[in-house]
């Protein structure tokens, strides 16, 4: 069983009301091989919703700011701590997560610039879920598994 982000299976979910649809990651959902998840929408966050992106500030800590300025670190934390639980009920061990969200990027992410440029690093999901054994990919890794 995978844990996938549900803007891939076609849910409306994303920032900007939209989705990510994936074809492979739809089939794995219809035929109850994944469960999708929106980590943002688990913490309450509407849809549509501000903009996102991972920030370090000046005492090096990692927060999610949208472009306006407003602080939603809380409401990330709490987006992956539930996906976290979510994730330990259904034993689930492999996660398939949206590429460069703030959320759900594994490996690369947008850089915080809200310029469209990327930087190595981790969303607040991506990073929880992998420091609790759950192997991580993105919809670009799909050919290292076996689905």
């Amino acid at each position: 069983m995978y844990l996938v982000s549900a803007c891939l299976a076609g849910v409306n979910c994303r920032y900007n009301g939209g989705n990510s649809k994936h074809k492979t990651i739809c089939e794995l959902v219809k035929e109850g091989k994944a469960i999708p998840i929106c980590p943002e929408q688990l913490s309450g966050l509407p849809t549509p919703r501000a903009c996102c992106e991972i920030i370090i500030d000046e005492s090096g800590n990692k927060k999610i700011m949208s472009e306006g300025g407003q602080d939603f670190t809380k409401e990330f934390i709490e987006g992956a701590e539930k996906t976290l639980e979510i994730a330990r009920i259904i034993g689930v061990e492999e996660a398939i997560l949206q590429s460069r969200s703030p959320s759900c990027g594994y490996g690369c992410i947008y850089d915080g610039t809200f310029s469209g440029n990327f930087k190595e690093g981790y969303g607040f999901t991506a990073e929880l879920l992998a420091k609790n054994g759950i192997e991580v990919y993105t919809e670009n890794d799909l050919d290292k598994l076996e689905l």
